[in-house]
């Protein structure tokens, strides 16, 4: 019999319903797990997205006070699907409580916040887990092997960006990730630390950044309390500032020599979701994008050095994970998909009892880096990555 495992979700707007929905998947896709995933209590301060919740998912019971998911006995993992500024005192409650704790990036509003969340939950010895959902595609997994293995050399240049074009119209509405009181950093939390994620699993540590930064849009009409999305228009109605940043780019130098470029933006007109990256080895490259998660370009010198150009590749059951939702080569997954994975290896860290990747430990690694791109705001300069403490 598989061991069923009580689950607290805190927030059930877009993203709580999503996590949701993958703990459903767990025991369908990744039976060999052992685990079942035991949908306890959900919370939300708008009591409709909570009970709509217990209703479409089948939660025991629901509240609008996220402390009860917390103190309920039979929670043993708490899934923080809120806005940011609920991350910090949420994860440090948890974590005093003795829970596992999954966290949606970024961690906190801030990498100040990021450290002090890592180091309750190590100090306290929970397992953690972060949701950077685009590292789990079966074909950057593939990507990332190749390169540990020593497929393309010794690394050169790297090329990282999230362009999502969610926040391109100034009718769409000011929800919480543009409001520095609520999200803290804007893109460079949303979508730059998926970015600095990939990077990391990918390419190795980050030495130094030159960063800089803009607000295109300064004003956004005020959302409707509880309804909609960020991706929601409006076009009636009062309107408030945008007080944090629309947009960051970034000079990189690896630790291994590597240097590369950094790209993020939420208002940009033409690309939709692309989260993609290009990296260059003395003897390969490869190249993904989001908006085509199913295909990888490879590129390969011959042992004799002669070059056939870039190599499409399609997802198959031969990559990792792939096969847990279809058997055929070239039959794509989505993003719920990589969701579900994501969650998968949640669930089967605490199976296993070891701490899994990404975790605290990567986010606030994502943090330094953060951190010293804001530095690098201010002074103009390139700024050494440096350990953060909080």
């Amino acid at each position: 019999m598989p061991r069923k495992l009580g689950i607290g979700v805190v927030g059930m707007g877009w993203m709580g319903m999503l996590h949701s929905r993958c703990y459903r998947q767990i025991q369908d896709r990744f039976p060999d797990y052992g685990i079942e995933p035991r949908l306890i209590i959900c919370a939300d301060e708008v009591e409709e997205r909570a009970k709509q919740g217990q209703q479409r998912f089948g939660f025991e019971r629901y509240t609008r006070d996220w402390k009860e998911v917390i103190a309920h006995p039979e929670v043993e993992a708490v899934n923080i699907a809120a806005s940011n500024d609920l991350h910090l005192e949420a994860a440090v409650a948890a974590a005093a409580a003795g829970k596992h704790i999954y966290c949606e990036k970024p961690v906190g509003r801030s990498p100040e916040e990021t450290a002090l969340i890592e180091r309750a939950a190590r100090q306290a010895g929970v397992l953690t887990f972060v949701g950077y959902n685009y590292r789990w595609a079966p074909l950057v997994q593939h990507a990332r092997d190749l390169i540990q293995n020593g497929a393309l050399g010794k690394l050169t240049h790297y090329r990282g960006r999230f362009l999502a074009g969610y926040a391109s119209s100034p009718y769409g509405v000011l929800s919480w990730r543009f409001q520095k009181e609520k999200a803290g950093l804007g893109t460079l939390g949303d979508l730059m630390s998926h970015v600095i994620d990939m990077a990391h699993m990918i390419a190795g540590p980050i030495g130094r950044v030159a960063a800089t930064r803009e607000t295109f849009i300064p004003t956004r009409p005020l959302a409707a309390p509880g309804a909609g999305t960020h991706f929601s228009i409006r076009k009636e109605g009062p309107t408030a500032e945008v007080t944090n940043e629309d947009y960051v780019g970034a000079l990189v130098q690896f630790a291994n020599g590597a240097r590369g470029t950094f790209e993020a933006c939420r208002i940009i007109t033409g690309p939709q979701c692309q989260m993609a990256f290009e990296i260059n080895g003395t003897s390969g490259a490869a190249a993904w994008d989001f908006e085509r998660l199913n295909e990888l370009e490879l590129f390969r010198l011959k042992p004799d050095g002669s070059r056939d150009g870039l190599t499409n590749i399609l997802s198959g059951p031969e990559h990792p994970f792939h096969s847990r939702f279809n058997p055929g080569p070239g039959v794509g997954l989505g993003y719920e998909d990589l969701k579900t994975i994501e969650t998968s290896q949640f669930v089967k860290s605490i199976a296993e009892g070891r701490q899994g990747q990404p975790g605290f430990a990567e986010a606030l690694a994502v943090a330094n880096v953060q951190a010293a791109m804001i530095r690098s705001w201010e002074t103009g300069c390139w700024e050494e990555v440096k350990p953060n403490g909080g």
